[in-house]
């Protein structure tokens, strides 16, 4: 579904705080009991939310994602423009590996006018839409194709990846928790993505806002590993002390 700003906030107000009644959020967004209700159906029936008696919860916490054309659509506008603002600080000429996701799909995109790229990676969302520059040779990794977004995960994907060492890493993350680790939920693709950070030179992590205070069973990495970080709002409290303790350059798109 194509999600609206309201729906949006709808979802955002749920997710902060974890679970929400029908009247809570009403009051919150200043609509209707009837409007919220609406909203409500639409959003549980394309499963990004999930119906309780008494009210609503995001469907998954640590154990499972949501699904590929679910993430896809949403943030999709503040994932374009950290795309854009990843896409200004890439060099021409440079070598890069992109990790499964939504957002280095988005970045994909935003790279196509760049000129002497290499590119590694282990999505093949990503190797699609990149193919489309004649002025950036792609390398895809072997192993298992994940069928619902296309990502190749695996020991296979581990053993190719740590053939090269790239310039930059750009990786997306599903969570990351006030203790200032990154989390995912497949451990097969944390495997790789650790040796993607493990293989690059720079490592720079691209993250919507609402990645803060997510929570996803597997630890993929800290932020003491990264070296930037772009999101597309302002990181709340205790992300900026942290962030600067790590030493991690943020950028916040515009």
């Amino acid at each position: 579904m194509n999600t609206n700003p309201r729906q949006l906030q709808l979802l955002e107000e749920v997710r902060a705080r974890k679970s929400a009644t029908v009247e809570q959020l009403a009051d919150t967004l200043g609509v209707t009991l009837q409007t919220v209700r609406r909203d409500v159906q639409r959003l549980a029936e394309s499963g990004l939310l999930t119906r309780f008696h008494g009210g609503v919860r995001v469907p998954s916490s640590t154990v499972e994602n949501l699904a590929h054309t679910q993430r896809e659509n949403l943030h999709a506008e503040g994932k374009a423009r950290i795309a854009r603002a990843v896409a200004e600080q890439v060099p021409n000429d440079c070598s890069l590996i992109l990790n499964i996701g939504t957002t280095t799909e988005a970045i994909a995109k935003a790279l196509l006018h760049h000129r002497g790229l290499r590119v590694i990676t282990n999505n093949l969302n990503v190797a699609a839409i990149l193919s489309s520059n004649p002025e950036c040779e792609v390398i895809v990794a072997g192993g298992v194709v994940r069928a619902r977004d296309r990502g190749i995960v695996g020991e296979a994907a581990v053993d190719f990846i740590r053939q090269f060492k790239v310039d930059i890493a750009l990786i997306g993350i599903s969570g990351i928790e006030p203790d200032g680790s990154l989390r995912d939920f497949d451990y097969r693709e944390v495997k790789v993505a650790q040796t993607i950070i493990e293989q690059a030179r720079e490592v720079w992590l691209a993250a919507d806002h609402s990645k803060f205070n997510r929570p996803a069973m597997v630890q993929l990495a800290t932020l003491n590993q990264i070296g930037r970080l772009f999101t597309d709002a302002p990181p709340p409290e205790p992300f900026p002390a942290l962030l600067q303790d790590a030493g991690v350059i943020c950028t916040v798109a515009a």
